[in-house]
């Protein structure tokens, strides 16, 4: 059964060049034996001249025959693609321009790779973006967009259900970045009618900065909501989390979740990911809340990495079009840290190096029963509440879809993230 609903609205949804992007002609590469030129610049004042539609149109063309041609090792060709994208591209523009500026940025980036000494000097004068840094766009994201805000309400709604009539509760957030979903979940749990559980809340960060906000401002709530509470912080990168570092106690009903996390752990090898999964398992949790980009940016092959991530964060782009001015100072640092950072890596990166590794839901549920999980359906009143989310937005184009049991919480009709809930089949 598939059910979706529609956020209300008296706001407009744009409408992005990348509908038509698939009818567009890539530059073929060279045949064997052949040099071809690489084509001629178009003249400044005519690219200039272009209305917003017409630009739009070009940009794809260019960004399509830019990674066609990066992924062919012509770099005659890619620069002269960089060339005509920084004509019409601007990180202060419209939805398509400023898209197009990170995107070009990854390639140039991606291009120079078979040279390394070029490479490490590129990266060495550009350091990498603090986990705090990242925290901080990710918590304006989810002030600017409600994809998330949707996913904590269903995120929570199967806790709250998961954990009818515990008295000791212990959630462990994995990958933890912001304490809204939590916030959300301590008034929640002080309003169940046999009283609130002894809640005690695990963040696994690499960040001893980000879990010193997150504890403040929960025991601030808590103790306002006069909920016992305990929070504890596991200082490492996913990588190196060993279960036992989250001291799982008995007695206690446990909870997982990870918003955004789990993907990472598929740069190494598939069975890095089955055997972390299979050690959660064995930790028993009541339930596990997952949710992820419900993408496939994890493809060997670049030109479908680059293709599916244009499509993916074009919808992203034209909603914060939409939710927050040009000018924004916030909007500036979900682009240009958050989202620039995982289209760096989906695009210029390989290997170990390459962490925004999204993939679908479909993948995410096989794996999760491999590891002996059995799914959770996202029931009536997950659906219920997220519905009254929805219909307090003041914007038409967000969506939520129910299928086999998991949310899809979508922009227009394309489904960006996935929300699905596990449980042991031992508890089944």
């Amino acid at each position: 059964m598939t059910q979706e609903e529609n956020g209300s609205s008296t706001s407009t949804t744009s409408s992005s060049p990348l509908q038509s992007f698939s009818q567009m002609p890539l530059s073929p590469p060279p045949s064997s034996g052949t040099v071809a030129p690489p084509p001629p610049l178009l003249p400044s004042h005519y690219l200039n001249n272009l209305r917003s539609d017409e630009r739009g149109l070009y940009l794809i063309h260019f960004l399509l025959n830019c990674a066609n041609h990066v992924s062919t090792g012509r770099l005659d060709h890619v620069s002269t693609f960089l060339q005509h994208i920084s004509l019409l591209s601007s990180p202060d523009g419209d939805a398509m321009q400023r898209l197009s500026a990170v995107f070009s940025s990854a390639l140039a980036r991606r291009a120079l790779r078979p040279f390394p000494g070029l490479y490490s000097s590129l990266v060495s004068g550009n350091p990498s973006v603090s986990p705090s840094s990242i925290a901080a766009a990710r918590h304006d994201f989810v002030n600017l967009c409600s994809f998330l805000r949707l996913a904590f309400t269903a995120s929570n709604q199967a806790i709250i259900e998961a954990m009818e009539g515990e008295k000791l509760v212990h959630v462990i957030d994995l990958g933890a970045s912001d304490p809204t979903q939590w916030i959300e979940l301590l008034q929640l749990l002080a309003a169940r009618p046999e009283g609130p559980p002894h809640l005690r809340l695990t963040a696994v960060s690499q960040s001893k900065e980000i879990t010193s906000q997150i504890s403040l401002c929960l025991t601030k709530e808590a103790e306002r909501l006069d909920i016992p509470f305990q929070f504890s912080a596991v200082t490492t990168d996913l990588d190196s989390l060993g279960v036992e570092k989250l001291k799982v106690k008995t007695g206690e009903a446990l909870a997982v979740n990870s918003v955004l996390y789990l993907h990472r752990l598929l740069g190494n090898s598939e069975c890095q990911i089955e055997d972390f999964l299979t050690q959660l398992w064995n930790l028993s949790p009541k339930i596990m809340v997952i949710t992820e980009q419900e993408s496939n940016h994890n493809s060997p092959v670049l030109a479908e990495r680059f293709v599916e991530a244009l499509n993916y964060y074009a919808a992203l782009f034209d909603c914060l079009e939409l939710t927050a001015s040009r000018n924004s100072v916030e909007r500036a640092r979900v682009e240009r840290v958050l989202f620039a950072e995982e289209i760096k890596a989906i695009i210029a990166c390989e290997g170990s190096e390459r962490k925004e590794r999204h993939e679908r839901m479909e993948k995410w549920g096989r794996r999760m029963e491999v590891a002996g999980f059995g799914r959770v359906p996202m029931g009536y009143y997950g659906l219920l509440h997220v519905r009254r989310m929805l219909q307090g937005l003041n914007c038409e184009g967000y969506r939520v879809r129910e299928e086999k049991g998991c949310f899809f919480v979508c922009w227009q009709d394309r489904p960006l993230f996935s929300v699905s809930a596990w449980r042991c089949r031992r508890f089944e």
